[in-house]
């Protein structure tokens, strides 16, 4: 039976730095050094974590607030060097293109080995000796960045990258200047929806711009598809491409967020923007500032949302909290006895609500920090005490294009799921750790309820209502389906392990 996996991208959302440049990056901090560090010494920040007043009177002008905020909001210019994608095309040769075009792209051996690309964005000053934070994606990759202030001066300062945080988002850059305009940080976790906010950048490259809104939505989470620690401050202020690391804040003008992206159609505002938040930006801009590097809390377990049918499956009586997928070998959570399986309630005496907000809170943790963990097993509420390790990169799902002969599924266990043995050749190409056993998905089915239930090809099947798969055979004999129809799915993907409920009982789509 043949396989063909392949690694599909869908751009969701469009960053808001301008250029040829501005799709939203994605990639790992190790892909990249840092071109720049701090000399550990942190320069004081301005913070005022009052709340905004909500007295229900309007405000017919917000001119004293954007007089306060503005001058600390910066253009960021950044250029990169990258790829001629004309040298070498030997349809530029071509003589019936030259026909047409005559020879107005030149021969190919003139045309220059690389072009340098520009992109725009925008920045906030967050001391007055030039700490300036703005968006990973507006100086990822730049070979040169240079910072214009919001003074009217046409001088633009050379910058150096301190640190980047691809994680959330978020760098830091230093130009090499004294007494500047600099942001007063507030309180995001007191912000309110319905609160009035002003976005200030330098959208389409046209000058300093000040829209207004309100906020849309608290802690807003787009899956993944901008950046892994998401906690977003959802805004309707018109925000647009080249606002990307400007500032976002409240009607007091003191900074609470970083506009980061924008949901749209059309490439321009719709009027659903997203802001990272300033207290989450906060951890990011210390750690930077200080050592030049962002370092995180790691518990070392595959985390997931506890649906209703999940929750039934595992004896929980509450949906809320996060269940562990997987625990990684060697890791804090293996150390201190958590398993596959257990759902996380709490960790230091605070609610979990879901996987994503026990990501964030262990995230902002720091390496070798202790906490205490509530965990349901079995029904039964435990308590686990968990020293943090240090956050390491994760492997990351590569593409196949080997065959490998799957084992025939008579019975139709799992319908629409085809699966096949791990040989040395998939364990290398899925880059899958050496303790990760199972049975590899060749196919699935698009009309099947293993596809609607998550099952991809390239995933590997680690357990069938709970019983451990060791190879393609075990995986047919032990998806007999129950009573109920339903199958309790333990899969690796991504680097990381999940649960899934397979409900046959609905049939195919």
């Amino acid at each position: 039976m043949k396989k063909s996996l392949s690694k599909t991208a869908i751009v969701l959302l469009l960053s808001l730095s301008l250029g040829a440049w501005a799709w939203l990056s994605t990639g790992k901090a190790s892909d990249r050094p840092a071109s720049g560090r701090s000399n550990g010494k942190t320069p004081p920040v301005a913070v005022d974590n009052s709340p905004v007043p909500r007295d229900g009177r309007i405000t017919t002008s917000y001119a004293t607030v954007v007089k306060r905020a503005a001058p600390s909001v910066v253009n960021i210019y950044s250029t990169k060097t990258v790829r001629n994608p004309l040298r070498g095309n030997p349809f530029f040769n071509d003589p019936f293109f030259r026909r047409f075009f005559g020879d107005q792209f030149g021969d190919e051996g003139r045309q220059p080995r690389s072009l340098k690309e520009q992109s725009l964005g925008s920045g906030v000053i967050i001391t007055e000796d030039g700490y300036i934070l703005t968006n990973n994606h507006v100086v990822d990759g730049a070979d040169d960045v240079k910072v214009a202030l919001a003074n009217g001066q046409q001088k633009k300062f050379p910058a150096k990258v301190v640190g980047r945080d691809p994680k959330t988002d978020l760098a830091v850059v230093k130009i090499d200047a004294k007494g500047l305009s600099y942001a007063t940080l507030g309180d995001s976790d007191k912000l309110e929806v319905g609160d009035v906010v002003l976005a200030i950048g330098n959208p389409f490259g046209i000058g300093q711009t000040v829209t207004m809104g309100i906020v849309s939505a608290m802690g807003r989470g787009m899956g993944g598809a901008i950046e892994e620690y998401e906690d977003f401050i959802q805004t309707d202020a018109a925000i647009n491409p080249g606002n990307s690391g400007g500032a976002l804040v409240d009607a007091e003008g003191r900074l609470i967020g970083i506009n980061t992206a924008i949901l749209s159609r059309s490439g321009g505002n719709m009027g659903v923007g997203f802001a990272v938040p300033i207290n989450l930006a906060r951890n990011v801009l210390d750690q930077i500032m200080k050592t030049g590097k962002v370092v995180r809390g790691y518990l070392g377990v595959s985390i997931q949302p506890l649906t209703p049918d999940l929750a039934k499956e595992f004896n929980v009586p509450e949906t809320g909290g996060a269940l562990v997928g997987g625990v990684q070998k060697n890791s804090a959570a293996q150390a201190a006895g958590l398993k596959k399986g257990d759902v996380i309630t709490s960790i230091n005496g605070k609610p979990v609500k879901d996987s994503r907000s026990l990501q964030l809170m262990v995230g902002n943790m720091a390496p070798g920090s202790k906490v205490d963990l509530k965990v349901m097993r079995d029904g039964k509420e435990r308590d686990f005490k968990v020293t943090l390790k240090e956050m390491s990169a994760e492997p990351q799902l590569a593409s196949n294009e080997n065959s490998n002969q799957p084992a025939e599924n008579e019975d139709e266990a799992l319908k629409g799921v085809e699966v096949g043995d791990i040989d040395a050749n998939v364990r290398s190409e899925l880059h899958l750790p050496a303790d990760v056993q199972g049975a590899v998905i060749l196919n699935v089915d698009p009309n099947s309820a293993a596809y609607e239930a998550g099952l991809r090809q390239g995933d590997v099947i680690q357990e069938i209502n709970r019983k451990p798969v060791n190879g393609a055979e075990d995986a047919v004999k032990l998806s007999k389906l129950t009573p109920s129809k339903k199958t309790l799915v333990s899969v690796w993907s991504r680097g990381g392990s999940r649960f899934v409920i397979v409900d046959e009982s609905q049939g195919n789509k």
